[in-house]
């Protein structure tokens, strides 16, 4: 089986796959998955105001119905950034010492080569079927990738009873950690806008900064304390402005900036509704307070760890003798458009290098995760649950 991954991951390493550029790794996951039986159909999708995305759907169903299972992943890779301070080159896909080189070694060919690995070690299964779910756009938009590849998925009559996304989830050691959830993620602007005028006649002018800095405290105090799964939701301001260029005049207008990352407490509505309560506390002052929310919401979601979710669980301890943690911290992912289909889990590698320069990965971790997808798919496969 490591022969298998190792080389795989080395040839879609060296494809430059800078999102939304494929640099034909598409046709080496397309080249390793038919002869395996895998029917695969490649979609582009576009529109929606960002890039052109191609994106890959693979499945082989057996003779036998049963259960459905989704390995959902992305071939985009962040840029390598100064290629003059690596240490290998960031697309040769070098090995030294048992370990290679390159961007996207870890964030995530390596996943992505390890299930594949793992499906032609393991053979066609008797019953069953199995889909992988591959977007090009994953590091940057995730407009034109996996949201609109499911919904097509779903319109071809695809249903799925579980989800594997092989993104990096282990902490410090692989399988000591497992994402079943991830918070979500909302945007917004806050708008003040006032009355310009000279500094030394206030009485003339409305100022509209000291308004958006009792907003900014306002917003600023704590929304909840956590719930079983997730970590407190954070509001984080990340950016004041007013373009004023000199210190003798007040400015007519300003801007505040934000994120919250939330959790099951709150959804888009409800954290819209108390933002606005919280600015509705402040002074005005004469000024006008303006909220408008900014880009998509990206929801919370968590799949609860019974049934699937608690089989991979029990597998990873079996397999790599470690009871993993069931996270939900981090940023945002791809999971958070197939929660919508069905329960999700996030099992990959360690992260510690992604998007770093000298990315890279232990290729005994890469042969030992292809050895524990393989491992789940024969027991889902098979019907067993948790």
């Amino acid at each position: 089986m490591g022969s298998i991954a190792k080389t795989l991951l080395a040839n879609l390493v060296r494809c430059p796959s800078v999102t939304p550029e494929t640099a034909g790794v598409l046709d080496v996951l397309e080249n390793f998955l038919t002869p395996l039986g895998f029917e695969v159909t490649r979609l582009t999708f576009e529109g929606a105001g960002s890039y052109p995305v191609e994106n890959l759907f693979a499945t082989r169903k057996s003779a036998e119905p049963g259960p459905h299972l989704l390995f959902a992943g992305h071939t985009d890779v962040v840029p390598p950034g100064d290629r003059a301070a690596w240490s290998h080159d960031p697309f040769a896909a070098d090995i030294a010492d048992g370990v290679l080189w390159g961007r996207g070694a870890t964030d995530m060919k390596s996943g992505v080569a390890a299930f594949c690995a793992a499906l032609a070690e393991t053979g066609a299964p008797e019953k069953g079927q199995i889909s992988l779910a591959i977007t090009n756009d994953e590091e940057a938009d995730a407009v034109n990738g996996t949201d609109k590849l499911m919904a097509w998925a779903r319109a071809q009559g695809h249903r799925f009873d579980f989800a594997i996304v092989g993104e990096p989830s282990s902490a410090e050691t692989l399988g000591d950690s497992i994402k079943i959830g991830r918070r979500g993620s909302f945007s917004g602007e806050i708008v003040v806008t006032g009355k310009q005028g000279h500094v030394a006649y206030p009485e003339k002018a409305a100022n509209p900064l000291p308004v958006l800095c009792a907003a900014a405290l306002a917003l600023d105090a704590d929304w909840d304390a956590g719930t079983e799964h997730f970590q407190p939701t954070n509001l984080e301001i990340t950016s004041i402005d007013t373009g004023n260029p000199t210190s003798n005049v007040i400015p007519a207008r300003s801007t505040l900036r934000f994120n919250v990352r939330f959790n099951d407490t709150w959804n888009a509505e409800t954290l819209a509704a108390e933002i606005e309560r919280r600015l509705e506390t402040v002074d005005a002052r004469g000024c006008d307070i303006a909220f408008v929310p900014k880009g998509r919401v990206s929801k919370c979601f968590l799949s609860a760890p019974v049934g699937h979710v608690a089989l991979m669980c029990a597998i990873m301890k079996d397999e790599l003798g470690i009871e993993p943690k069931l996270a939900t911290g981090g940023g945002t992912s791809d999971a958070r458009f197939i929660a919508d289909y069905c329960p999700v889990v996030e099992c990959g590698l360690v992260g510690a290098t992604m998007h770093q320069i000298d990315e890279r990965v232990p290729l005994a971790d890469v042969e030992r995760l292809s050895a524990l997808y393989g491992r789940f798919i024969a027991r889902f496969l098979s019907g067993e649950r948790g």
